[in-house]
């Protein structure tokens, strides 16, 4: 198979789909890459190293995409490259399309088949694809959230940790979570005060277990997200629903009664945030304030530290690549119903229920497009 990775266009997104480790493997196979020059160059990864891998290095985006029939990517399509997709591609990469109308909208115009990395199953019930991630902006989120407090930045002017004698910060985590997971252990790690909300008491037992009284761990109601926001320093957004819309549980009353100079950082935000005050931003202005609470809802917050994050996505992303490499998109998810469940839109149909419920499509079944 012909394989094509561009080189990414999103505000300050260094991270590239497949490393020469990558490409190597899958040109041991006999496939064809085609790497867009500098992909990689900027995390360490120049177009030499892909050229000793085996790959075809090409001088543009529209070159790469011309080549290709599988497009391997990490954030979305940006309105230039969906409008070089065509029927015959397919897309693999992350998507979020619930929050995104017009990239929907596009795709399904396209008659590509796009599968998102982020409803991408395993047999745990898991998102094997999201997680890596997940683990990256639940760590990032504790240290942008600790930059964002500094008085400089427009925060409170307070120190996470304390120091002797000086309380350390409230840091609220909403979501219990692969990103949840990782904030805590951060802001456990750094001394802060922390309190971390969920509707699942599993969830809440297994953090008890791990962090004992060193955490709070509270049911999430109405009530008890309300009492720990509006006391907080520093509060993490980390609230997902796989594939749809995140839902907007902060709201700006809440906000509003938080101290002034507090922050809050939306990891949600590719699904839309979960405050009613989030709008995505980007690495070039990361933040605002609302209601004298700064906001950093960075979308691509893990292409911060795009070599880690790059690495960790294709330890996971290569078997599914090679998958659909080696037996075809089609067969690939007739055979492996975790791979078919990243399936969003094939032959201009929404083929993913909670993508189709937020932006007006019919759902069709998968299965009832690919047979078995």
């Amino acid at each position: 198979m012909k394989i094509g990775v561009p080189k990414e266009i999103k505000n300050h997104e260094y991270r590239v789909g497949m490393t020469p480790a990558a490409v190597h493997e899958l040109c041991g196979h006999g496939h064809h890459v085609y790497i867009e020059a500098d992909a990689g160059s900027a995390i360490g990864f120049g177009d030499e190293d892909y050229r000793k891998a085996g790959a075809r290095i090409l001088d543009d985006g529209p070159a790469v995409f011309a080549a290709s029939d599988l497009i391997v990517k990490v954030k979305e399509p940006q309105p230039d490259e969906r409008a070089l997709l065509t029927p015959g591609h397919t897309l693999f990469t992350y998507l979020h399309l619930a929050p995104d109308q017009e990239q929907t909208d596009d795709l399904v115009k396209s008659g590509a088949t796009c599968i998102a990395y982020e409803t991408v199953t395993d047999g745990h019930g898991r998102l094997p694809l999201l997680a890596p991630m997940s683990e990256v902006a639940g760590r990032m989120s504790i240290q942008a959230g600790a930059h964002c407090l500094e008085k400089s930045m427009g925060g409170r002017g307070v120190l996470l940790g304390g120091v002797p004698g000086v309380s350390p910060a409230r840091v609220t985590v909403i979501g219990g979570g692969v990103v949840g997971q990782n904030a805590v252990a951060m802001a456990i790690g750094l001394g802060a005060q922390v309190t971390v909300l969920d509707r699942n008491m599993d969830v809440l037992r297994n953090l008890d277990h791990l962090y004992g009284n060193r955490i709070s761990t509270l049911f999430s109601t109405a009530a008890t997200l309300e009492e720990a926001v509006t006391g907080s320093d520093l509060v993490i957004g980390g609230v997902l629903i796989p594939g749809a819309s995140a839902p907007k549980l902060v709201t700006r009353d809440m906000i509003s009664r938080m101290p002034e100079g507090s922050v809050i950082v939306d990891v949600a935000i590719d699904q839309g945030g979960c405050t009613e005050t989030s709008r995505a931003t980007t690495h070039d202005a990361p933040t605002y304030v609302v209601e004298g609470v700064v906001h950093y809802c960075v979308a691509n917050m893990p292409g911060g530290v795009a070599r880690t994050s790059t690495l960790a996505l294709n330890n996971v992303t290569l078997p599914f690549i090679a998958a659909l490499a080696n037996k075809g998109p089609e067969q690939a998810m007739r055979d492996d119903h975790h791979l078919r469940n990243g399936l969003n839109v094939y032959q201009g149909r929404v083929t993913f229920r909670e993508v189709a419920e937020a932006t007006g499509y019919e759902f069709t079944d998968p299965e009832s497009l690919l047979g078995q």
